[in-house]
């Protein structure tokens, strides 16, 4: 006979297994599980079993513990668990690479209809076709000002029609039809709402970025650091290549309105006194290309034989051609 556990030692159970996973595990997912069945909610422990535990519970009982954990063991950091228990919420712990345990968890999502009162989480359109119902349920149609026609005995939609809009309410009427239809189109699994590791709390979209997401976000950063450096004239290692090349030309203006010079000023200040010799400068490397260019042609040439004249041919006589214009 099995011995009844009463509510007491439950929640001491309940305690002592929340806190050794926090102690275990330094990889938390919070999850919402709104509509979630239990059927469902067991196919996903199977799922994730290995290096994932599914932790469901009252949140106020998770709070305590979490709390009581916090103080006893001196780690602040799961106290940042407290503020986002909020809802129909569980934890799932895990060793796991975080984005392949999400992206296991949305695997388990279920199809369900559009039950009475329920707020739609996405939009719902009824797409234009034959719909298989008989004429007398046009009734359905009319009330949700969807148009129709008869077409060989059965009700065909013209043309595609919103039916609901995300974060309305499910009607009557619009729940009646969406099941004539077989159309079930809400889907529900545990959504991951936010996510700690090791102390850090982020979004759960954080997991999806990859790393030229990454080299974009850092490349931003560093343009808005220099352009920031060189607007406030603060000298920085990513603004530093841009603050020499602009003091170099402030110096070289100086260099060439006025008698001081330096090295690297000299050429600029002959350049200026006598442009062809930038025109010179400039044609250099193209007359240096150019007999490459030329040597392989002429070269290809000179393989070439020429073509000799060839003898005259007195092939005409010989067939008494020349003696008829005799």
């Amino acid at each position: 006979m099995a011995i009844k556990v009463s509510k007491t030692e439950k929640k001491v159970q309940y305690d002592k297994k929340l806190c050794r996973l926090l102690d275990e595990y330094s990889q938390i997912l919070i999850v919402e599980a709104d509509n979630v069945g239990s059927k469902q909610l067991q196919d996903i422990r199977k799922g994730l079993r290995g290096d994932s535990v599914v932790l469901m519970g009252k949140n106020t009982m998770m709070k305590r513990s979490i709390r009581l954990h916090a103080e006893a063991t001196g780690n602040d950091s799961f106290s940042k668990l407290v503020p986002l228990l909020v809802g129909n919420v569980g934890l799932i712990f895990t060793k796991g690479d975080l984005k392949e345990v999400k992206e296991e968890i949305a695997k388990y999502k279920v199809g369900a209809p559009a039950r009475v009162g329920l707020i739609a989480p996405i939009d719902v359109t009824v797409p234009p076709g034959n719909t298989g119902l008989d004429p007398s349920q046009t009734s359905f149609f009319q009330v949700l000002n969807i148009p129709t026609k008869i077409n060989k005995g059965t009700v065909e939609i013209t043309m595609s029609v919103e039916l609901i809009k995300k974060g309305e309410k499910v009607g009557s009427s619009e729940s009646a039809l969406l099941s004539k239809l077989g159309i079930r189109p809400f889907s529900y699994g545990l959504i991951v709402t936010s996510v700690y590791d090791d102390g850090s709390v982020f979004s759960p979209e954080v997991l999806d970025l990859t790393e030229d997401d990454v080299a974009l976000k850092f490349a931003s950063g560093v343009t808005n650091l220099t352009s920031l450096s060189l607007a406030v004239s603060y000298p920085s290692l990513a603004a530093a290549p841009a603050m020499f090349a602009a003091s170099y030309r402030n110096v070289l203006s100086v260099a060439v309105e006025t008698e001081y010079s330096f090295p690297q000023a000299e050429d600029v200040k002959e350049y200026l006194k006598d442009p062809s010799k930038f025109a010179a400068a400039m044609a250099a490397p193209a007359a240096a290309a150019a007999p490459s260019g030329g040597g392989a042609a002429a070269g290809g040439g000179g393989a070439k034989e020429e073509k000799k004249p060839e003898p005259e041919d007195d092939s005409d006589d010989d067939v008494g051609m020349g003696g008829l214009f005799d």
